[in-house]
């Protein structure tokens, strides 16, 4: 894990819209614990950012670190195949979500978040290890959650691929509202377990290209 991975991946969602005043990112450690970028907008972060390290066996956070932080300890905790995590405001993913539209995989991108993606039913800000713990429950073994009225969460083997999932699945989103007006095809088994073997490919194709500003 490289630091500047950090706030590339915070910088690049910046770039393309999918956060606000709010957001956070961080990657796992070498020899545990993980690295999130400060309370701040991410836009706003420099290069040789100081970023905040989270222990995964305290109960606590410490001090300086944003409360939703929770979010990440739960997930690193519940799944070791993740290496990185963003936290965004997606517009049509939240959107949608509230609306009661389910974003399923419609193009074949839209497979790197899973079958549908899973939404986390409160739209309260998660600062504590409960109801992280519960977001990391319903998130399962899928690319990203939805937390409804409240942005969402996407995962990845790196920061990286975990940004990369980010755009994709605000892509995903507006196919899925423009496609609720007709009939929505979505992805057969045989489309679906395709593009499931290719995604840390094309996730890194994806990465590359935020990361140099689309």
């Amino acid at each position: 894990m490289r630091e500047e991975d950090v706030v590339a991946a915070a910088l690049s969602l910046a770039a393309a819209d999918l956060v606000t005043a709010f957001g956070h990112v961080s990657a796992r450690k070498d020899g545990g614990g993980f690295l999130i970028t400060p309370p701040k907008p991410l836009g706003s972060l420099q290069s040789d950012e100081p970023l905040r390290e989270v222990s995964l066996e305290e109960d606590e956070l410490p001090e300086g670190v944003p409360g939703e932080a929770w979010v990440h300890w739960a997930i690193y905790n519940a799944r070791p195949d993740v290496g990185g995590i963003c936290r965004a405001q997606p517009p049509i993913s939240t959107a949608v979500t509230s609306a009661g539209i389910s974003i399923k995989p419609l193009h074949g991108q839209g497979a790197f978040l899973g079958r549908a993606v899973p939404v986390y039913d409160d739209a309260r800000l998660i600062r504590g290890r409960e109801a992280g713990e519960a977001l990391a429950e319903d998130l399962g073994d899928a690319g990203g959650i939805i937390m409804r009225g409240n942005g969402a969460v996407t995962v990845g083997s790196s920061v990286g691929t975990a940004a990369a999932r980010m755009w994709v699945l605000e892509v995903s989103a507006e196919f899925n509202r423009t496609a609720a007006s007709g009939t929505p095809q979505v992805l057969n088994e045989e489309e679906f377990s395709y593009w499931e073997s290719v995604s840390e490919e094309i996730l890194e194709r994806i990465w590359g290209y935020l990361k140099t500003g689309g």
